[in-house]
């Protein structure tokens, strides 16, 4: 089985039900349940003795190292992190703690587990560290895209977090041997998505009638991946990457903000039709304090040596994302509401 940190959480949990769909080979998923993680995105899994979930805190490394020798994983995933840039502005100590002490504490637990391990389990064993390309800094609009090699220049709390715990990992491989493998990926969407994050607290504040706050001119690039991809991405590094490298995810598909949020409008318009169009709500606010005019991740790398490329197409793949959300209201309701804090899961699918 593979231990999963934060499978409660947008990616995470994703990745458990890709993971299911595609293997009997269990997952223990350890989850804190912060404000972010939500149960009932694992509703489909309920009574499905292939998956436990375990509520506690990645920092916890007496959990961790107890869960370790229990389960004898033959790898440990990790997506356990805070990673809205807005609430790292806002408060940044919280991301200091669980993106770097905690990974630290993380790391540590693992290696002392790896070393004990006999032949071939420790050879066998992987650290697969789940990040972000946020830790490369910001793109000029014509300048090439991040590769593996680019210097890392984070520009904001939350990405400064994520780039420490990146060398934490790196330092963990090369000082220790531990076998980890690090991807950076661009800016996920898709299902589950916490609605703090731009396209789904657009199409529920759109659904709502209320202004669509867009950051200064909302020019700002990023380059999107439907988090469909970066699962079968992430499976794909588990399987081939190679012990103490990185690799990048991306969705090669640039857009701008405000044209994100121009086709989530227009998407609205055919599905969910008001009494004008969703556009008249689009509103542009002060911009948000040091924010990064544009990513790009070029993932030759992971094309060239693992044989990945993404199956999504933006325009596909956003629609999909529309659907989904229109379809799951019960789902955006009960987050709206907190209800979805109350979610508990069943005896005997939690340790």
């Amino acid at each position: 089985m593979i231990l999963v940190t934060g499978g409660a959480g947008f990616i995470g949990s994703n990745f458990i039900l890709d993971w299911l769909a595609h293997s009997d080979e269990g997952i223990v998923n350890l989850d804190q349940l912060t404000y972010a993680g939500n149960l009932n995105n694992l509703a489909a899994l309920r009574g499905d003795a292939r998956h436990l979930f375990v509520r506690g805190d990645i920092g916890d490394q007496s959990l961790v190292a107890a869960l370790l020798a229990r389960h004898r994983p033959r790898a440990l995933v990790h997506f356990a992190a805070e990673s809205h840039v807005d609430r790292s502005i806002a408060a940044p100590g919280q991301f200091i703690a669980t993106n770097i002490g905690g990974t630290f504490a993380l790391l540590e637990a693992a290696r002392a587990w790896w070393q004990c391990l006999p032949e071939p389990e420790r050879a066998a064993f992987r650290f697969l560290h789940v990040s972000t390309d946020e830790v490369y800094g910001s793109l000029g609009a014509d300048e090439p895209a991040f590769t593996e090699r680019s210097a890392y220049a984070p520009n904001s709390p939350y990405a400064a977090s994520k780039a420490a715990s990146d060398h934490l990992v790196r330092a963990s491989f090369h000082t220790y041997g531990l076998p980890t493998l690090t991807s950076n990926c661009s800016n996920n969407y898709g299902p589950y998505q916490f609605p703090e994050k731009l396209i789904p607290l657009m199409i529920a504040t759109a659904l709502a009638g209320r202004a669509l706050p867009v950051y200064g001119d909302g020019m700002q690039v990023r380059d999107w991946l439907y988090v469909g991809d970066h699962c079968a991405a992430l499976r794909c590094i588990l399987a081939a990457g190679h012990p103490g490298e990185v690799y990048n995810v991306g969705g090669e598909n640039e857009m701008t903000n405000i044209d994100v949020v121009r086709t989530l409008c227009d998407l609205l318009d055919a599905a969910a039709p008001a009494r004008a169009s969703y556009r008249q709500q689009i509103t542009h606010v002060a911009d948000r304090a040091g924010h990064d005019r544009r990513y790009a991740v070029d993932a030759g790398k992971l094309r060239r040596e693992l044989g990945w490329t993404p199956a999504e197409h933006f325009a596909s793949g956003i629609a999909r994302t529309v659907h989904w959300y229109l379809a799951q209201g019960a789902w955006a309701d009960e987050i709206a509401s907190g209800a979805y804090r109350e979610a508990r899961w069943p005896s005997g699918g939690a340790a």
